[in-house]
Formats: structure tokens, C-alpha cells, sequence
């Protein structure tokens, strides 16, 4: 999709949050390269140009900007919160606190503003709700209670007898018949996604920085009945390693079970979305034909933006009738890219 340089100045002269990725603006002046977000006083139209790519602006001598650091993904997780979590997912008892923190020359402070801005607690809730999801699962699957609770790391019974029925609205022993969701950050080329499952499969996959992430996170909890708890589920494990070998060019299908939250009549056009071959772009009119009433045209677009399991239920091959990208929940200019990965060919 060509965008006119006039289109491109405006949205950065604007700040456009929806062209994030879709360019780059080089200035001549200062001989450095900036996000359509950034923050700095912007340049004269005569001293721009614009790039589709970061390589491409460092290959003409541009600097990434110090000020919107476009060569960072804002919403990446840091290298070395992902350490931490990687910790976390190996042994779930663990307890860091400050000091460990610091021993790994970390500081404490930016730790917890890492995870209250992005998971809404702190730190040490974090770990708490961790070691929790742990726990919840063992004793779902009969352990005792008193010894999970002391290896899950909490120092009394009455301390995880509390944690547990704040998280989880009962006592462990009364526990047996409540549900959990594994909810988990994911790194992609795209940007940080949460992946959310239940036994059957996965249920969810967004982007963090979609708008709706709060209302789709109460939807997932009501219909299935169950507490949204960060942990491990063993379907991550697939879906990273499909996700990568994904984005690397390397897989055109995915096999990690899906469980995905809908009507059936929306459950009906997703499994349609799933039936379009990689590579390829149907229409919604197309996609209303194969489900039996080319009048549905309208219903079927809104059941498409109702997907909340993105990538694998491949809404983003879904276009316009007139060969248009229409929208797509994560933003167009990943529809863009995803359809470039694909090499699909727009019509």
C-alpha cells in the first residue's frame, strides 16, 4: 500500500500512533531517522524522507533518533525482564527480592515500574500470582496441601490459604471444581503479544497494545468460568516454536490446538479463515459464499473483527472486495507485513 509523502508527513507532524511500523522519516538536516510517534520538533517537509524500513535509512547514513529510539520496539519485553521470567518459569518458588535484584545488577525500582506499567502489579505480585498458578495446579492434581503450599515458597499456610482465595475466590481445599487460564507475554517481530490458553488449546493471541486487550480479557474469564492467572501451559511451548518458525518463513500451517470464545456462527467464519491457504487473500464476499449466504457479507466482517486469536486464525488474509486492506484489530500496517511475509499476492 503506497502512502504520498504528504500522508506520511502529516501523520508524523501528528503523532499518528496507527503508522507505527508502516514508515520511517529520515531527516536531512540532522542526518538522523525517526517513529512517526516522535516526540522532537518536526523538520520542514523539504528536509524529510520517508523509508519503509529501518535498513533502508541506515544504508542511506541516517542515526536512530535518541529521543523515539525507532530501532526499540516500545512494547518489547526487555532482555532483562525476560531473563527474569525465564527464571520464574524454570523454578516457581523462587522469591527475588530487592537485593537479588540487585545482585544481578538490576535496579529494583525500575523493575517494579516495568511490571506496574505493564501488568498492573508489582513485582513481588508477579510472583506471588506465579507461584499461585503453580500451586493451583498441583493441588488440582491431588498433591497435598500444606506440602504445596510450603514448596511454592509462601512461609505459613495461612498466608497461602489467603493469597489463594483472593485470587482465586475459594480455599485450596475447595478448589477442585475452579478453572484457570495461563496467561503469557510473547516476543514476535510484530511486537509483544499476550497468549492466553486452557487445556484444550489456546484461546487468545493479541497484540499488547490493542485497545479492546481489557474487555477480551473479562469475556475469556466469563466463558470459561475462570480466573486469568500469569503461568505456563504446555501449548506455549508449541505455539513459540510455531510462532518463530513462522515469522522465519519457515511454516505455512500451524498444529497447536486452538479453543477459541465465540458464537458458533462466529466459530463457523473462523473456521473458514483457517481453510485460506498461506500465500493467498480471499474477500469477505468470498468468505460468505462458502459459508452459504453471500448476503452475509456485513456479519461476516464483524465475526472476523471479533477473532481473538490472531495469526493462527488468520483473519489479516481477509480484503476488501476492490483489493483494499481493510482493518485488522492489530493495526493495518501489521496486516501489511504479515501479507509481505506471506508474499500474498492483493488482487
Amino acid at each position: 500500500m503506497e502512502l504520498s509523502n504528504d500522508v506520511m508527513y502529516n501523520a508524523s507532524f501528528q503523532k499518528n500512533s496507527d503508522f507505527e511500523g508502516v514508515f520511517w522519516m529520515g531527516v536531512k538536516t540532522t542526518g538522523i531517522f525517526c517513529r512517526p510517534t516522535c516526540t522532537a520538533r518536526k523538520p520542514k517537509p523539504e528536509n524529510v524522507e520517508f523509508f519503509q524500513n529501518t535498513k533502508d535509512a541506515i544504508l542511506k547514513g541516517y542515526r536512530p533518533c535518541k529521543i523515539c529510539k525507532p530501532l526499540e520496539n516500545p512494547d518489547e519485553t526487555p532482555e532483562y525482564i525476560q531473563k527474569l521470567l525465564e527464571e520464574l518459569r524454570l523454578s516457581p518458588s523462587l522469591k527475588f527480592k530487592d537485593m537479588d535484584l540487585v545482585q544481578r545488577g538490576l535496579e529494583p525500582a525500575t523493575v517494579r515500574r516495568w511490571f506496574q506499567k505493564n501488568h498492573d502489579m508489582s513485582f513481588q505480585a508477579f510472583q506471588r500470582m506465579y507461584r499461585l498458578n503453580t500451586a493451583f495446579k498441583k493441588i488440582q492434581q491431588g498433591d497435598n496441601i500444606i506440602e504445596t503450599a510450603y514448596d511454592s515458597g509462601f512461609e505459613s499456610l495461612s498466608g497461602f490459604n489467603d493469597s489463594f482465595k483472593t485470587i482465586f475466590g475459594v480455599s485450596p481445599k475447595n478448589s477442585k471444581t475452579q478453572k484457570i487460564i495461563d496467561l503469557k507475554r510473547l516476543e514476535t517481530p510484530l511486537g509483544t503479544m499476550y497468549a492466553a490458553a486452557v487445556e484444550e488449546g489456546i484461546c487468545m493471541l493479541e497484540y499488547t497494545d490493542r485497545k479492546t486487550l481489557q474487555p477480551e480479557f473479562s469475556a475469556l474469564a466469563k466463558y470459561f468460568n475462570a480466573t486469568i492467572i500469569q503461568g505456563e501451559n504446555p501449548h506455549f511451548k508449541t505455539l513459540e516454536k510455531e510462532l518463530a518458525e513462522y515469522f522465519a518463513g519457515k511454516r505455512k500451517t500451524f498444529t497447536v490446538p486452538l479453543s477459541p470464545v465465540g458464537t458458533d456462527f462466529q466459530k463457523s467464519v473462523w473456521e473458514i479463515l483457517t481453510q485460506i491457504p498461506y500465500g493467498e487473500t480471499w474477500t469477505y464476499r468470498k468468505q460468505s459464499e462458502i459459508l452459504g449466504d453471500a448476503k452475509k457479507v456485513r456479519a461476516v466482517a464483524n465475526a472476523n473483527g471479533m477473532n481473538k486469536i490472531s495469526i493462527l486464525i488468520p483473519c489479516h488474509r481477509v480484503i476488501g472486495t476492490n483489493g483494499t486492506l481493510t482493518g485488522y484489530g492489530g493495526g493495518i500496517w501489521r496486516k501489511q507485513k504479515l501479507l509481505e511475509l506471506e508474499k500474498a499476492i492483493l488482487f
